[in-house]
């Protein structure tokens, strides 16, 4: 855009000519127009602003970070022909599309969420194949995953086992069919992804039980590596997740394009979206951290890492102990702290404007603001309000920033680029 007014500039300069463009009010001064038609326009703007980029998909998103409600964001996928719809969590920490097998042993067959789990049937859908282990993607596997075949057999299913740092894992099959974007009527593409046989770990439990996981790491297998090199979207994706009420947002196939976005580059060689973290600062003020504990190292799973599968904010403990001394002592002459469940909490009797900001520092500049709404979750209490820090205590050299700081965010992942970056927005415009 830039470079277009330099080039009118130049022409306006060598002609010596002046011109200009005639504005009409879309709504004339005598006419009256109620808010509500108002706010709809604004909505359908936003909503341009917010899927503007050559070749897009817009996915919405539904969910929360509030870990006392859903704990999660989720969007929707069709699959298979005809389409079926499977509800399934958005993770930037893993990198495979895979959803519940009709085959499946031991998967949730109700949720505690309220959503009415689907199975994904190979044979019902007129398009589905099984990979066979002959097929040259089967090797690839996903991170995190271990791919089982034979190798004199193959044309049997390539399997694969996958497992999470939780400790619970999914095991299955992989398929190739059609996945469906509802934003071009009959738009569809092949894609690759697993079809679960055995679950296990919190993936059973029924009380947050899904129909599945949409990867978006960096790895072969996940949606964006599968779909850019096809020419279907480009090597982006971006995301708004609203933080307020019922929470929600857009997931994007591409690029969602504000000119406040600051960016930050990936750590090269690295599994997860990994940034370099350079200081953490409270009411403008950093803290003493040496940058030391924030460097990566694949090798020992080291680093700063974004990651949508996250609920909370997972610190060393070099870098949490300061951060949390240093928002106790901000407001110490307005609330009493307390421990609840081992958790660094607060009772407060006026609002939580009385938190401090926070501020995360990355390399090139780029800083993460974080609102006490961003990293602070309510509690009830008979005549006060409990506040807890939904900064945790990292169990490793990892620190993870989970949904909660990405809220209310346009976060986009510029992988062509190799570069994240983020800006502050009201992302309740999306919904």
């Amino acid at each position: 855009m830039y470079l277009i007014f330099l080039l009118l500039a130049s022409i306006v300069e060598r002609t010596m000519c002046t011109g200009y463009l005639s504005l009409e009010r879309v709504i004339p001064l005598n006419h009256s127009i109620d808010m509500e038609t108002l706010m709809a326009r604004d909505k359908a703007h936003h909503s341009r602003i917010l899927g503007r980029v050559g070749c897009s998909f817009n996915f919405t998103v539904k969910g929360t970070a509030d870990p006392n409600s859903f704990g999660m964001y989720t969007t929707k996928v069709k699959l298979g022909y005809p389409p079926k719809e499977f509800t399934v969590m958005i993770d930037t920490g893993s990198d495979l599309l895979w959803v519940n097998c009709k085959s499946c042993n031991n998967c949730p067959q109700s949720s505690g969420l309220g959503i009415k789990l689907n199975f994904f049937d190979t044979v019902a859908s007129s398009t589905a194949g099984l990979v066979k282990c002959s097929d040259p993607n089967c090797p690839f596997g996903v991170q995190g995953a271990d791919v089982q075949c034979s190798p004199r057999v193959n044309h049997n299913p390539c399997n694969y086992s996958y497992h999470f740092q939780d400790g619970s894992g999914t095991s299955g099959v992989y398929v190739i069919d059609d996945i469906y974007f509802d934003t071009i009527i009959g738009q569809s593409a092949i894609v690759f992804f697993g079809c679960s046989t055995h679950q296990f770990g919190r993936l059973n439990n029924t009380i947050r039980a899904l129909d599945g996981i949409f990867g978006f790491g960096l790895g072969p297998l996940s949606i964006v590596s599968q779909l850019s090199p096809q020419g279907i979207i480009p090597k982006v994706f971006s995301h708004c997740l609203k933080g307020d009420g019922n929470g929600g947002g857009i997931l994007v196939l591409g690029e969602i394009v504000e000119p406040s976005i600051a960016y930050s580059p990936l750590v090269p060689s690295q599994t997860y979206y990994n940034l370099n973290l350079e200081s953490i600062a409270v009411n403008g003020k950093i803290l003493s951290i040496n940058s030391v504990v924030f460097a990566s190292s694949k090798s020992d799973n080291r680093g700063t890492v974004i990651d949508t599968g996250t609920t909370l904010t997972y610190l060393v403990q070099e870098a949490y102990d300061p951060l949390v001394n240093a928002i106790t002592t901000a407001v110490s002459q307005f609330s009493s702290p307390s421990i609840l469940e081992g958790n660094q909490c607060y009772l407060v009797s006026t609002s939580i404007d009385i938190f401090p900001s926070v501020t995360f520092n990355f390399a090139d500049g780029a800083s993460m603001d974080l609102k006490p709404a961003q990293y602070l979750l309510h509690y009830d209490l008979m005549d006060a309000a409990m506040w807890c820090l939904a900064f945790q205590k990292a169990q490793n050299g990892l620190s993870i920033l989970g949904d909660l700081v990405l809220k209310d965010k346009i976060v986009v992942y510029d992988l062509t680029n190799r570069r994240i970056g983020w800006t502050n927005y009201n992302c309740k415009l999306t919904t």
